[in-house]
């Protein structure tokens, strides 16, 4: 009968991954700390215990292997134990209950004892002769039924599941199809395939023609467990049939001291394949980030500022540009910044623009809506690709943000450099506007005189002329004409002035907006996206 040789190559491989251990176990804390509220409350337990147990079997005896047979009641797993190292121990530990606790064979107890208290296993056994030559400091178990009524039993067998460096499954041929065996045991640790062998026992109770049959049977249901090609061996405790093949493959085992590695790696990759993914943030912020700033803007009332920033230039200008004998009507006109707690009484009273507050309205619901809308928007935006536990974090610190945002922006207002100085042009055109002023009082001052005043007007004579108008209509009409005319020119030039500082202004304005959005939202969300693909690299790393 042909039985499938121990996968040495298997362990091999594991060999060469024993270095990265350090580094996927650190890789598997960042996922832990990082994916802590994004993952069920019980994988951050699992993940907890697995960073634990790695820790403290490290930290132990390195040169001991620790082997667990396991199987279900009736396996014959003690009559193996006794058969592998050939003495009756069952018998000579009359006082431990059958398959209630934990045995343990060791043949090197130096710097077992601490190992074994911490797999909490009492009764102990020193072996004489070593079962194969380089297992000299092999640890073997013999566990109690992890099919027992006692609900001890099976909770014990299931922690040293977790516990030891290899596992051995014993199965005999009546129950080797179980499918609690299955599914509850064998299924469960498919990644630990590297050390792990299944032994079907027993098997002087079939009759030869039907073992190979069996076996392939075997081979099959471990196949469909995730452990297709462990080492399947068949064996008799009764006849001696596979006892040395079996000696020989724990050997191997313990021979390589890297079980402990492999079982580790193996734990990290199991528990690895279970922790959801955070998926992939799949566009760019910088766009996102820009139409956030607009909406925010929009809500904060940018663009009713900057409409200020002009009207105060077209008003302040008019005044000094226009013709003095009516521009001064345009100063009893408020001015659009100063109903807004802007511009140049902000400036004169030299307030703090962290602690100043514009005149501005306060947003209400319509402007909070739109504030929560523009933030939620950018939220779902930036986070499309992610899982949804990720989403929800992402979501989660933007809401937090919209209810700072509506003072924070008003600030943002009230510290924004915006362009409220005059022009050097209105000095100029001040000037003339008083010449032409000056031009058209002479002009009548002159025709006042001549009508009122005969002596004056016989002294200065008769009115000059020039091509025939008179001097005093030509300086009436010139001074009036020409005041129109820099009334015109004026306004039209600040028009297109205001126009400009409009443009300055909401530049400005948005220059601070985005600060206010790149603090409150989008940074956060940043370090939430960031987390993401840390906690994305680092499971990355453990599943390499």
């Amino acid at each position: 009968m042909k039985t499938a040789p121990l996968r040495t190559g298997a362990l091999k491989t594991a060999s060469k991954k024993a270095a990265s251990l350090d580094a996927r176990l650190d890789a598997l804390r960042t996922v832990r700390d990082l994916g802590a509220d994004r993952m069920p409350d019980t994988l951050t337990t699992e993940l907890d215990a697995l960073l634990a147990r790695a820790g403290s079997r490290r930290a132990l005896s390195a040169d001991h292997t620790v082997v667990g047979l396991f199987g279900a009641t009736g396996s014959g797993k003690s009559s193996l134990l006794n058969a592998l190292v050939g003495e009756q121990i069952a018998r000579s530990h009359v006082r431990r209950p059958t398959t209630s606790e934990p045995l343990a064979v060791i043949w090197q107890p130096t710097g077992a004892t601490a190992l074994l208290d911490w797999l909490e296993v009492r009764h102990r056994h020193t072996g004489t002769t070593p079962i194969d030559a380089r297992a000299s400091q092999l640890i073997l178990l013999d566990l109690p039924d992890f099919d027992s009524i006692e609900a001890t039993h099976r909770d014990t067998a299931e922690r040293l599941a977790g516990q030891v460096d290899a596992l051995v499954w014993v199965v005999d041929p009546q129950k080797y199809a179980d499918a609690v065996l299955h599914t509850d045991f064998i299924a469960r640790h498919s990644r630990h395939g590297a050390i792990t062998i299944v032994v079907l026992n027993q098997v002087d109770l079939l009759p030869a023609s039907d073992v190979q049959r069996v076996l392939d049977s075997l081979r099959a249901l471990l196949a469909d467990d995730g452990l297709r090609g462990v080492p399947v061996l068949a064996t008799s405790a009764t006849t001696g049939q596979g006892i040395e093949s079996l000696r020989s493959a724990i050997g191997v085992l313990a021979d390589a001291r890297l079980a402990q590695a492999a079982r580790l790696e193996a734990d990290v990759a199991a528990v690895a394949d279970r922790i959801p993914s955070a998926g992939t943030a799949v566009k760019s912020a910088n766009g996102l980030s820009r139409q956030l700033v607009d909406r925010l803007g929009v809500a904060a009332g940018v663009d009713l500022v900057a409409g200020a920033v002009a009207g105060s230039y077209r008003k302040r200008s008019g005044q000094a540009t226009g013709w003095p004998l009516v521009s001064w009507i345009l100063r009893f006109r408020a001015d659009p910044l100063a109903r807004l707690g802007l511009g140049r009484l902000r400036s004169q009273k030299k307030s703090d623009p962290e602690l100043h507050r514009t005149s501005m309205p306060a947003l209400n619901a319509a402007g909070l809506a739109q504030v929560s809308l523009a933030v939620r928007g950018y939220a779902d935006a930036v986070s499309e690709g992610l899982s949804e536990p990720w989403r929800a974090g992402v979501r989660q610190v933007g809401e937090s943000a919209v209810e700072s945002l509506a003072p924070e922006l008003d600030r943002a207002i009230a510290r924004a450099p915006l362009p409220t100085r005059g022009s050097w042009w209105w000095v100029l055109f001040a000037i003339l506007q008083w010449v032409s002023v000056l031009s058209a009082l002479v002009g009548v001052g002159w025709l006042l005189i001549l009508a009122f005043i005969p002596v004056l007007a016989l002294q200065l004579g008769a009115v000059p002329q020039v091509e025939g108008w008179p001097v005093t209509t030509l300086l009436i009409a010139g001074g009036v004409l020409l005041g129109i005319l820099l009334g015109l020119a004026g306004a039209a030039i600040g028009s297109a002035v205001a126009a400009h500082r409009r443009r300055v202004a909401r530049k400005s304005l948005l220059a601070e907006m985005n600060s206010v959005a790149q603090a409150t939202v989008v940074e956060p969300v940043a370090a939430q996206l960031a987390r993401a693909a840390q906690f994305s690299a680092a499971l990355g790393a453990i599943k390499l």
